[in-house]
């Protein structure tokens, strides 16, 4: 069995040697050898869900980090550093962060999009992931990261396809470190709406693996993104 990493940030590098090594206890079937771009991921205390509004386990976290992204992240050093973002500022007072998206950013293919094909993340799609994460009908694990810190009126605007504001009642300079968090990891309204309730098991990110099939409790099968950026 083997897989490329070239191209994968150091984030992901920790939690794949983390699968690699149950995955070479587990598999000893010499045709999985030859299928290099295909992810089997095998956890041994269960996945209950891959929606990011909801990674709280460790479980969780491992597998939702290789299939999405967040505006920002963490480095070798844990130097907070852009990932969906380019570049962001923050305004005099401390209460405004605005966000320079990148362009050539896709979701992965799915059937929740036209022709089944990955459309590109925007301005629109962190707006509505944060919404999403403190709206009491989600009843999102991660909701407290922004509550009672963002303005209750227009806490998240788009200014653009590729600018986005986040807006607080007061200045919280943890804001960045907080954005790195499984939490804040951008999904698409699309997946969201056609999936409903079973979005938790159908997940559709940005990231490294693309999303293949869950059997719960037995395993989950993750494919290379080979658009990633």
């Amino acid at each position: 069995m083997s897989l490329d990493l070239r191209g994968l940030k150091y984030r992901h590098y920790t939690y794949l040697f983390c699968f690699l090594a149950l995955l070479f206890c587990a598999c000893h079937n010499d045709a999985w050898r030859d299928q290099r771009h295909i992810f089997n991921y095998n956890q041994a205390s269960g996945v209950s869900s891959t929606d990011p509004a909801f990674a709280s386990l460790q479980s969780n976290i491992w597998v939702v980090n290789q299939i999405y992204n967040g505006l920002l992240e963490t480095d070798s050093n844990l130097n907070v550093i852009p990932a969906l973002a380019r570049s962001y500022q923050i305004s005099d007072d401390g209460k405004r962060y605005t966000f320079h998206l990148r362009t050539d950013v896709f979701f992965h293919d799915d059937s929740c999009f036209a022709s089944h094909k990955g459309r590109r993340f925007n301005a629109g799609d962190v707006v509505y992931s944060f919404k999403r994460l403190i709206d009491p009908k989600t009843a999102a694990k991660g909701a407290w990261v922004f509550n009672d810190k963002v303005d209750p009126t227009h806490p998240f605007v788009a200014l653009n396809d590729s600018t986005v504001e986040i807006r607080l009642l007061r200045p919280f300079p943890a804001l960045p470190g907080i954005l790195t968090m499984q939490y804040c990891f951008i999904v698409p309204q699309e997946a969201v709406e056609k999936y409903g309730k079973q979005f938790r098991a159908h997940p559709v990110g940005t990231g490294p693996f693309r999303f293949s099939f869950w059997r719960e409790g037995e395993l989950m099968v993750l494919k290379k993104n080979m658009n990633y950026f």
